[in-house]
């Protein structure tokens, strides 16, 4: 069995997507798409940068979404394979999911890029700039990340400083956690996290403390906004973050997108349970960044990551 699985932010880097649209009429009919559905030249940004600019999170969530269904498109297109004949589930991380809900054709991709340029937009705009931030803990399982954002919790509160936020956020494979709050807390996490175990703790640099109860106004954004578009059941079932397990009622769809707002992204979990029912290879479509951790996961498992036309190439031989 087989899963196509597709990437979260910071898989984002200046050139992307330029070479496949250079070989590929359908890459470029993607990206077109894309940047009229948006009304901005998206593509642009992507191949050319500024870098800053497309670090913005209501621009990197389209784009890596973009490169992505531009990377599987090619291989539809030139190879004249279909998703539901060569897949049995999709999965995403984080903005990855509604990447595979689009791959899918639960949403078109105009409706898929306007709502991840709203929902980058709805996540910066849920915190003020500087009052959040988000970790890293490197070398720590998931027991072990909880453990150090409890205690800073507990110890700021016990100076006075009331009660703060600071939860796991990406449950991302067994070595490496990734946390979410305030920034002061999550500071008094990078440095608690030695301490507690954890071989190292990286502030990464992120405009917002993602995946984390702070993010509710984003989340009643994202529910308002599904309201009005059409979701369809995909066309094989998405392992969904927030509860690892295989979903395809549209309903539970749009519930999942919302709660995955403020959530836990399970992705260790979800790896395992496809895994578990009998997913032998992992296709990770525009980005090099799910499938070392989908080894880490799960070591007997095949996970190959598609970004190039020689990648597709490569692919297509397998399937």
């Amino acid at each position: 069995m087989r899963a196509f699985i597709f990437p979260g932010q910071g898989s984002q880097a200046v050139g992307m997507g330029k070479a496949l649209a250079d070989a590929s009429p359908a890459a470029r009919e993607v990206f077109g798409e894309v940047d009229e559905a948006l009304g901005q030249h998206l593509f642009r940004l992507m191949a050319e940068g500024p870098a800053d600019d497309l670090l913005l999170t209501e621009n990197a969530q389209p784009a890596i979404m973009a490169n992505a269904i531009a990377t599987l498109r090619v291989l539809e297109r030139e190879g004249g394979i279909r998703l539901a004949d060569k897949a049995d589930y999709v999965a995403g991380h984080s903005l990855g999911e509604y990447t595979a809900l689009c791959a899918a054709q639960s949403f078109d991709l105009r409706t898929t890029a306007r709502l991840l340029k709203l929902r980058g937009r709805a996540m910066q705009a849920a915190v003020p700039v500087g009052e959040g931030a988000m970790a890293a803990l490197l070398g720590a399982d998931l027991d072990k990340a909880q453990t150090i954002a409890g205690a800073a919790v507990d110890a700021i509160a016990a100076e006075g400083g009331g009660e703060l936020v600071c939860t796991v956020a990406n449950d991302n494979d067994p070595s490496q956690v990734v946390i979410s709050g305030h920034r002061v807390a999550v500071e008094r996490a990078v440095a608690l996290a030695k301490e507690l175990g954890a071989k190292r703790a990286v502030l990464l640099p992120v405009s917002a403390p993602f995946h984390c109860p702070l993010m509710a106004d984003a989340a009643t954004a994202m529910d308002d906004a599904l309201v009005d578009v059409t979701l369809n059941a995909p066309l094989v079932p998405l392992y969904c973050n927030v509860d690892a397990v295989a979903i395809a009622d549209p309903g539970t769809i749009r519930a999942a997108l919302v709660a995955q707002v403020t959530g836990m992204v399970r992705w260790r979990e979800s790896v395992l349970a496809m895994a578990a029912a009998g997913v032998t290879e992992f296709v990770e479509f525009g980005g090099k960044v799910l499938s070392p951790m989908v080894k880490r996961i799960a070591p007997d498992v095949e996970a190959i990551s598609v970004t190039s036309m020689d990648d597709i190439e490569a692919l297509l031989k397998r399937l």
